[in-house]
């Protein structure tokens, strides 16, 4: 394999970790929004949340990014 192969190589496996990553972050935000929503929302949809429906959602998505770095990182030290 020439030099340029070997570029082309790595920045074609780059790019599909970047893709691995964004669709990752995409999963997150979408098993918050629903594990959030489900446990938050309790009434009818309105123009707005209540009070109470406000400070969970806020609550929840605090724990949840909270719970996921910790998980990351205990990942990312395991495997090393």
């Amino acid at each position: 394999m020439d030099a340029s192969s070997a570029r082309k190589d790595q920045r074609f496996k780059e790019l599909i970790e970047e893709e691995r990553t964004k669709a990752m972050a995409n999963q997150i935000v979408a098993n918050l929004t629903n594990m959030c929503w489900d446990k938050c929302v309790t009434g009818s949809i309105g123009s707005s949340f209540s009070r109470s429906e406000t400070s969970c959602l806020y609550n929840c998505a605090k724990r949840f990014a909270e719970v996921k770095m910790v998980t990351m990182k205990l990942l990312q030290g395991g495997s090393r």
